[in-house]
């Protein structure tokens, strides 16, 4: 029996809380059950005292996101993340205009193969992480995040955001088949997936089935929980979160 993934948490989700006090965030989330966090920058922390943080409470890195592929930003980033012994990055996000045509597409592809070059001659792992826009542009019959797959080298990974998929339009499962091995992470969010400025609530607690989407993924290293808003407490909708993914043997928790 193939067992579960572990759980991580993108700590995007935080960013309010890491403003004043990220040493605080981490401990909690540790408390939580969550095996790794996603890193989204260092707020108030150096990379070695993040590193000496995680260690000290056993949260492993699942990834780090890049907030911008200009090689100028993405180099002195990949520093860091080699400092703290992280071998995976994920392209965070690109703009909407970025999948506009083809044409855009293109130009994505080979913006995202360039980052790939430079990630890899470092030892480190790219993907891409989508938005909603991804699918909901449709180009030739195919979404753009169907074509823009197509043109990446084979080794740029994707980290597919299930929920952002679904408001988008898309059958998650579909683009899981799709994708195949290229799936290497699950940002897992739910929410009522109406509208991309509704707010999002516990995982378990939407309109996404994560049950079946995430059965759709057996191969997937992460299983990364992020909610960009919540209405509630967001450290209540996370242990909500962590309660229905590992209770119910979807994940795994913290030995």
């Amino acid at each position: 029996m193939t067992s579960a993934p572990p759980i991580a948490v993108q700590l995007y989700s935080l960013r309010d809380q890491a403003k004043d006090d990220f040493a605080s965030v981490l401990r909690r989330v540790a408390d939580l059950g969550y095996v790794g966090v996603e890193l989204a920058g260092f707020h108030n922390l150096t990379p070695a005292q993040f590193s000496t943080i995680t260690d000290e409470i056993g949260l492993r890195l699942s990834s780090a996101h890049a907030g911008s592929l200009d090689p100028e930003v993405l180099n002195p980033l990949l520093d860091d993340v080699q400092s703290i012994g992280c071998d995976t990055v994920v392209a965070a996000f690109l703009p909407p205009a970025s999948f506009a045509d083809l044409d855009a597409v293109k130009r994505t592809a080979e913006v995202l193969n360039v980052s790939n070059t430079i990630s890899r001659s470092r030892g480190l792992s790219l993907g891409y992480h989508n938005h909603w826009w991804e699918f909901e542009t449709i180009i030739d019959g195919r979404t753009a995040w169907s074509h823009l797959f197509e043109r990446l080298d084979p080794t740029v990974f994707a980290e597919l955001d299930i929920y952002w998929a679904t408001v988008g339009g898309a059958d998650p499962v579909d683009a899981i088949v799709e994708a195949g091995a290229r799936i290497r992470l699950l940002h897992v969010k739910d929410g009522p997936a109406d509208d991309p400025k509704s707010s999002m609530v516990a995982v378990g607690s939407g309109s996404v089935d994560i049950a079946r989407v995430l059965a759709a993924a057996p191969g997937a290293a992460w299983h990364i929980v992020e909610l960009d808003r919540c209405d509630a407490d967001m450290f209540s909708a996370l242990a909500d979160s962590h309660r229905f993914l590992v209770g119910g043997g979807f994940s795994a928790g913290r030995a």
